[in-house]
């Protein structure tokens, strides 16, 4: 992979756009560009008319492994939440059915695309851990799209415990739409079904199905960007992300 190659890959094909993380360096984690290529391939995504659903999948084992920490040790620490939110929120405001496919793992930021998306299929090599709490931080600002869709007793379990848990798991708890042994059919099944919406039909159906959703962004956007940025740039959390990107043990771990 070179500096010119994308970090998200963009088809279109049988009136679906599928946005393909590919950025195995860093194992598709949430950099400033790649969260810039993907807000872009949603917006182009959004005004061709002849596009009825995006699909966003992954190269690779790990469809996202979170917030880029090689950026968060050094960076404003308000940049990286407010560009995950907006990211969230295109998700969210895009018109067409975004349906993640998902067959590999996804840590902490991951979790919240997949908690924007419509729909999410994961396949048997999935598997799902919120981590933030290992490093000092918190699901802050994933938490806006994840909150109104997770059982409560379940976010308060993996949110404290940074457990790993896998696809039949994430879907029971409401993380995911399905746990599919062949995620690539079971896409095809969900594909075939909204081809056979209008476009209209589609986009205020989107809109009823995300209204509590988007109350939760426009009551706590704000609260939950301050929040991750005051962990991010804690002393704490800088310790907890070095001692990770070193693979040393963080100081308070036993």
């Amino acid at each position: 992979m070179t500096s010119e190659d994308p970090f998200v890959r963009s088809t279109t094909a049988d009136a679906v756009t599928t946005l393909t993380l590919d950025s195995p360096h860093n194992r598709n984690a949430l950099s400033t560009r790649l969260m810039a290529e993907l807000t872009r391939g949603l917006a182009d995504a959004s005004a061709d008319p002849g596009v009825r659903a995006v699909v966003l999948g992954h190269t690779g084992k790990v469809f996202c492994a979170g917030a880029d920490l090689s950026e968060a040790t050094g960076a404003d620490p308000t940049v990286g939440p407010r560009g995950l939110v907006d990211l969230q929120r295109a998700i969210i405001d895009c018109p067409k059915p975004v349906i993640a496919l998902v067959d590999g793992h996804v840590r902490a930021g991951g979790l919240g695309l997949l908690g924007s998306c419509d729909l999410a299929v994961a396949g048997p090599q999935s598997t799902f851990a919120f981590t933030e709490v290992r490093l000092g931080l918190a699901p802050a600002v994933i938490s806006l799209p994840l909150r109104p869709k997770l059982d409560p007793r379940a976010a308060s379990r993996y949110y404290l415990t940074g457990e790993t848990f896998d696809a039949a798991e994430a879907a029971r708890i409401g993380l995911i739409t399905e746990a599919a042994e062949e995620p690539a059919v079971a896409l095809k099944v969900l594909l075939d079904a909204i081809r056979l919406g209008s476009p209209q039909g589609l986009a205020e159906s989107k809109r009823l199905a995300n209204a509590e959703v988007v109350a939760s962004f426009e009551r706590d956007a704000e609260e939950r960007v301050t929040q991750s940025a005051r962990l991010f740039g804690s002393d704490e959390a800088q310790q907890g992300m070095r001692a990770f990107l070193t693979r040393q043990p963080a100081p308070w771990a036993r």
